[in-house]
């Protein structure tokens, strides 16, 4: 497999297949989401649009990055988000990078969303898809956030079917920047779970598949038979 790791800035104008990757926190918290029961996640291209589609779908739940704000509803934190109640709720997802990302790729021909939580999920998804010519986007800061970049070498390495042990980029992962600022309370929003929330491998059986609908894109769970 041809894999190759992009910061946002550095995409091309269009990739075949996007792999965005967030560990900390956007692709997490989605995958949480989702296994709360939430149906489908909106991905905002700003705060302005995600309140515009709260104020039309009051349903619906807004979240953010950063510390709670008038008119969301959750932050983006897994921490948090694992108590909630979602069964068959929209959530609209706004952050700095993983949203972000996802929508600088919106026109590829694939586009998943994957952090650690559904790291295998999504090499399955890539190597079912027959994917050889892959961009994972490195979301995190401007592509060199060590999280990110080492749950994506991890994931082109199961994907290509290489046995992979997952422990020593976990442990880049642990060791982070933005894991120490999570850990230190550094970053508004957070909670004391978080760090160890987004480590955990393959805590869920799905991939995240984000496709255009309606002028929106949106993210949906895919599971495997």
């Amino acid at each position: 497999m041809d894999a190759r790791f992009l910061g946002i800035a550095e995409l091309p104008a269009t990739p075949s297949v996007a792999v965005v990757v967030d560990v900390m926190r956007a692709c997490t918290v989605a995958a949480w989401a989702f296994a709360r029961g939430a149906e489908k996640i909106v991905l905002a291209g700003s705060l302005d649009e995600a309140l515009a589609l709260k104020g039309r779908h009051p349903d619906w739940v807004a979240l953010k990055d950063g510390a709670p704000a008038r008119g969301f509803d959750a932050v983006n934190s897994p921490g948090r988000l694992r108590t909630q109640e979602l069964g068959g709720r929209t959530v609209v997802q706004k952050t700095t990078a993983g949203t972000v990302g996802a929508l600088a790729v919106k026109d590829a021909s694939l586009v998943l969303c994957a952090g650690f939580v559904v790291a295998e999920a999504t090499a399955r998804l890539l190597r079912e898809r027959g994917c050889d010519d892959v961009t994972f986007v490195v979301t995190g800061e401007d592509g060199r956030a060590d999280e990110d970049l080492a749950c994506a070498q991890y994931i082109a390495r199961r994907a290509a079917g290489e046995a992979a042990d997952a422990g020593p980029y976990l442990r880049r992962a642990g060791g982070s920047r933005a894991a120490a600022e999570l850990a230190q309370g550094v970053r508004a929003g957070s909670h004391p779970d978080d760090v160890a929330l987004c480590l955990e491998l393959d805590r869920f059986p799905f991939a995240m598949v984000a496709t255009p609908e309606d002028s929106l894109m949106v993210l949906r769970p895919h599971t495997f038979t």
